[in-house]
């Protein structure tokens, strides 16, 4: 792919065709490739199998899907979890995570039980449709939607309302980090410690 076509992708304002969902946006996919197509006419694109099967299961870590897309000989490949409503990682079984309990916005020093069901195929198929579209972003198209790795609106250097729980839970009982499922999310609560926040 030539840098006039990146240049030409990642200026087009995308914007118009974007949803916004907690707190993040979206570009249609639909939208993504018919632009894409139109500026790179030979562009395609694939959805790896693992096994068969169009995602990857790591029973501990969950479900993960990939794509590859080549334009003129260059193929970048990219890969997203599957994700459920509140992104958390989906898994082929349902799992709890711990979470603040709050009565009349008031933190009452307790934890509680929240769920992530099993991931259906149309969680599966959403997530393909959606590594698609990060991966024509690295080729330029609403590149500038992914500033921040996904989540523009965080500081990824100071800790969320949900980081601040766990931090002060793992800093009044040391084991708690284990209950932590997600052990890039593990890592970064540990950073945080680790830094004094």
């Amino acid at each position: 792919m030539s840098t006039n076509n990146f240049q030409k992708l990642y200026e087009m304002d995308v914007n118009h065709k974007t949803k916004g969902k907690n707190g993040l946006k979206y570009l249609s996919w639909a939208f993504a490739w018919a632009e894409f197509k139109r500026v790179n006419p030979d562009a395609n694109y694939t959805v790896d199998q693992y096994d068969g099967k169009p995602y990857l299961n790591d029973p501990a870590l969950g479900l993960m899907v990939s794509t590859k897309v080549t334009v003129c000989g260059e193929t970048i490949p990219m890969s997203l979890p599957v994700l459920d409503g509140a992104n958390n990682a989906m898994k082929t079984e349902r799992y709890s995570y711990k979470v603040k309990e709050w009565v009349n916005r008031k933190f009452t020093g307790e934890y509680i039980d929240k769920f992530v069901e099993p991931a259906t195929m149309f969680d599966i198929n959403t997530a393909m449709m959606r590594c698609l579209t990060k991966n024509l972003a690295m080729f330029g198209l609403g590149l500038y939607i992914y500033a921040g790795e996904d989540i523009p609106s965080l500081d990824p250097d100071e800790p969320t309302e949900n980081d601040r729980a766990w931090i002060d839970a793992v800093k009044a009982n040391p084991e708690a980090i284990n209950q932590i499922d997600d052990a890039v999310y593990k890592m970064r609560i540990e950073l945080f410690i680790k830094e004094g926040k």
